[in-house]
């Protein structure tokens, strides 16, 4: 029976309650046609014991991956699917239809709550991990759910606040990332926000949820509010919002009754929501597989392998890292060496199916003698013996590793500082004095600030948070199991102050203004100039790499980018090559560069690869407010190559063919606009040469440019202008025929 069949057999009151939640994570079960379960993700499966919502914290086991924190520092599309295909598999063995994520809002701020479950403070490379990432889970049946839509990038007043973005910043930074997925991965579900944006609910935004996502990008699946963030069910329908979560909402449901009963909501839009369910019903009863099971012990595997390429060398001063397998005595310091933090807090807190600790980890990788000494008590309920006994314990040893971190990042309330605990900073100096060969190793959510503590620090690794598997991770880079190859997908700055996010958060009065605009993260750091503490995409390796000259093509209207790169150590390595794009001489305005693409490549010791990465035309575009689309801007790019956004080492210019761009001239075009357009000029000319006096002074070139922000329209308010409205009309006719 087809949809518009099964649909005729159903009331307005059954069609109600198919777009309302049956109750907190299932689909409501409505005239034969079955509920689904959609459950909280993106870093694990986190299916609750019970159905109704109580019990937050009560999941069933399974593996918990490492946050889109750790695999965005990957910076490898191909290992992110694989974790995806993962995540797929387990929420099909447990019976889930829906993964509620990848999160891609971008990390405006450092202080963001919810930073460890969005990949990078850049557009293009959370979008392309979460591309992958989509396509690993669809491909094994279960559905994504593409999330939060749109511009939440805080938790401070997360539910009413208005993000006010201005056009150009809301397409280009913004929106980015959500186009690329739904163009390229094709998710069965995207997520409306809790948030306002420029002052309007995203539930009830009919440009984001219709005109963008559906006429403009072309998705075809079910928009899904996220839980509790619809405030008016008819208006959210009409918007184009298909299913309210959670339910059952028995009011709501007779609200859109009486909405399409009394004329106020169109009966098509109720009988579109309702198909959009039936639709997602019928793909995930396709994609069930009752059978199914998952490796736990292979799952484990990947996390760990995952978890390690997302460790970031920050330093290594003295080669100090790796440490030597046998022979150096280790001092392992730091509670969270013994007690892990691994994941935020919120809804995506998943029970894990076992957890690695390093402190574990470090001794079964080493023959020499480990010692443990806390240094900290996690609920900062210590009278100083803690850290005494740590600084002896590292003074004994030949080497000293301290475990040290945040104490909490959680989804409903953003970081107030960008500081580590000063008790945890405190000791750290104290151990480096004691010890010189110290190690710190990070446990974060976010960035911290690092400065000026680092300086004293021969070796600091940014562990981040990482899953289940992050204790034996952090022991394979430490002890060189693993060749570090993770990079910064977000700037350390060397102070809160330096943020360009900084004097525009959190907002106040029930709105946040987006001021930085474009300048987001390492675009505004480049903007100005300014020193930070590590840049985006920096990361050290346990070799080097060289990169011979850069050579670009264009190739099916985008640029093909193809650089030598040569291994120039004794360790095999993996390389994260980064292409940023700038166009000289631009005639809109632009960050400085912009990262275009990027390739993580393993290259053998000794040997050279030649990378290529390719830039897609549309990663060329930018938003024209004027002509309310996306457009390429003809003539030179420049691309530059490198290991981060500060370490560029070769360059290449290309000539991009350009699109039309050029605005419809009006009567509320100025004469400045008008001039530069080759048409406008000829007709303004003439206009003003047969004007016979009156305005025939602005033909001289000065007067003209005194007066070029003019609007047309406004030359009939000079005394004996002939430029009358009739006549201006006349004019805009002349020049667009």
């Amino acid at each position: 029976m087809s949809t518009d069949d099964r649909l005729s057999h159903l009331s307005a009151a059954e069609k109600a309650a198919l777009t309302g939640g049956g109750d907190f994570w299932h689909t409501a079960a409505v005239a034969g046609v079955p509920a689904i379960t959609l459950t909280d993700g993106p870093h694990g499966v986190r299916l609750q014991r019970t159905g109704d919502g109580a019990g937050l914290l009560d999941s069933e086991p399974a593996t918990c991956f490492p946050p889109a924190v750790a695999l965005g520092s990957t910076w490898d599309p191909e290992l992110v699917h694989r974790v995806g295909a993962a995540l797929g598999e387990e929420a099909r063995a447990m019976g889930v239809s829906v993964l509620l994520g990848p999160g891609v809002n971008l990390k405006r701020t450092p202080l963001g709550g919810r930073n460890f479950e969005y990949y990078a403070e850049d557009p293009l490379l959370t979008g392309v991990l979460a591309v992958e990432w989509v396509r690993g889970l669809q491909d094994r049946g279960v559905g994504a759910s593409l999330k939060h839509f749109a511009v939440n990038s805080q938790e401070t007043d997360r539910m009413r606040v208005s993000a006010d973005v201005d056009e150009r910043t809301l397409h280009e930074v913004y929106l980015r990332a959500f186009r690329r997925v739904v163009r390229e991965a094709r998710p069965w579900t995207v997520m409306c926000a809790y948030n306002k944006v420029n002052g309007v609910h995203a539930s009830e935004h009919r440009w984001l949820l219709t005109e963008v996502l559906r006429d403009e990008w072309g998705f075809d699946g079910l928009v899904v509010s996220d839980w509790g963030a619809v405030v008016d069910r008819v208006a959210a329908v009409r918007a184009g919002l298909d299913l309210t979560m959670p339910g059952p909402d028995t009011a709501g449901d007779e609200a859109l009754v009486r909405a399409v009963e009394d004329g106020a909501l169109d009966p098509a839009a109720l009988d579109t929501a309702a198909a959009r369910v039936l639709a997602l019903v019928d793909r995930a009863v396709a994609g069930a597989d009752p059978g199914a099971t998952y490796d736990v012990d292979a799952h484990h595997a990947l996390a760990r392998e995952a978890a390690s390429r997302a460790v970031v060398l920050l330093r290594n001063e003295g080669g100090l890292l790796p440490l030597p397998r046998e022979g150096a005595s280790v001092a392992v310091i730091g509670e969270h060496a013994r007690t892990p933090r691994y994941q935020g807090g919120g809804s995506s807190r998943v029970t894990p199916t076992r957890l690695d600790d390093a402190l574990a980890e470090i001794t079964a990788l080493t023959t020499a003698p480990v010692a443990f000494a806390a240094g900290y008590a996690l609920d900062g309920d210590d009278d100083g013996s803690l850290a005494a006994e740590a600084v002896e314990t590292a003074r004994a040893a030949d080497v000293a590793v301290v475990f040290i971190g945040t104490a909490e990042e959680t989804e409903g309330r953003d970081r107030d500082s960008l500081d580590l605990p000063p008790a945890r900073v405190a000791l750290v100096e104290r151990v480096v004095a004691a010890n010189p060969r110290t190690v710190v190793v990070l446990s974060n959510g976010a960035v911290v600030r690092t400065a000026p503590w680092d300086r004293a620090v021969p070796a600091l690794v940014e562990a981040w948070l990482l899953g289940q598997a992050g204790g034996g991770a952090v022991a394979d880079v430490l002890f060189g199991v693993v060749n570090p190859s993770g990079r910064l997908a977000e700037t350390i700055p060397l102070a809160l102050a330096d943020h360009p996010s900084h004097l525009d958060f959190p907002g106040e009065a029930g709105h946040v203004r987006y001021g930085e605009g474009l300048h987001i993260g390492h675009r505004g750091f480049d903007a100005r100039g300014q020193e930070v503490a590590y840049p985006f995409g920096f990361g050290l390796s346990y070799t080097t790499f060289s990169y011979g000259a850069a050579t670009a093509s264009e190739v099916d209207g985008g640029v093909e980018v193809r650089v030598p790169v040569t291994n120039d150590g004794d360790r095999d390595g993996r390389e994260v090559v980064q292409v940023y794009g700038s166009v000289p001489g631009s005639a809109v305005r632009r960050v400085p560069r912009e990262l275009k693409g990027f390739a993580c490549v393993e290259i053998p010791a000794g040997r050279t690869a030649e990378v290529v990465v390719r830039v897609p035309r549309a990663d060329l575009e930018h938003w024209d407010p004027r002509l309310g689309r996306w457009v390429v801007e003809g003539g030179e790019h420049v691309f530059e190559v490198g290991a981060s956004s500060r370490d560029l080492r070769t360059a290449v210019a290309v000539v991009v063919e350009g699109d039309d761009t050029r605005v419809p001239l009006t009567a509320d075009s100025t004469l400045g606009e008008w001039r530069a357009d080759p048409r406008g000029a000829e007709v303004l000319e003439r206009a003003f040469a047969e004007s016979g006096g009156g305005l025939g002074v602005l033909a001289d070139s000065q007067v003209s440019a005194f007066l070029g922000s003019l609007p047309l329209s406004r030359l009939g308010a000079f005394p004996g202008s002939p430029f009358d409205a009739g006549v201006v009309a006349e004019l805009v006719a002349r020049v667009e025929s």
